[in-house]
């Protein structure tokens, strides 16, 4: 998915509204989609607006004061599992992470995510035996 420029997306509609030109011609001049142009008109009858909507997908990433606070949460208390460290950082920080995201982030600081040491009572567990 390409991201077409203000100045792009101004042409388009000008040409459109100076000229009696279909879509498909619109499209084919400026090399776009039709369906963009198609969406990029319906976009600027119903808000007048040209500038592109949020793209869907991956999240964006901490910021560097918040993976600061991931690498002392960490550094702190190494056995914490993904689920345990999303649900730290959104009580201190108030933002909301995927696993991923966090896994993410741990690469980077070059940490390994240390296994969970199982207390003794647990070890006999029917869960965990083989």
């Amino acid at each position: 998915m390409k991201a077409y420029s203000l100045d792009c997306r101004r042409k388009i509609i000008d040409t459109y509204e100076k000229e009696p030109i279909s879509q498909r011609h619109l499209a084919k001049r400026f090399r776009v989609a039709p369906s963009f142009v198609t969406k990029l008109l319906k976009q600027y009858r119903e808000a007048g607006d040209l500038t592109p909507k949020p793209r869907p997908g991956r999240p964006k990433s901490l910021n560097e004061a918040q993976v600061q606070v991931v690498q002392a949460l960490v550094e702190a208390k190494n056995d914490l599992t993904f689920g345990e460290l999303c649900e730290a950082l959104h009580q201190q920080l108030e933002v909301t992470v995927s696993q991923p995201t966090l896994c993410r982030v741990l690469q980077r600081l070059h940490r390994t995510r240390q296994k969970k040491a199982l207390h003794p009572s647990e070890k006999a567990s029917e869960r965990v035996q083989p």
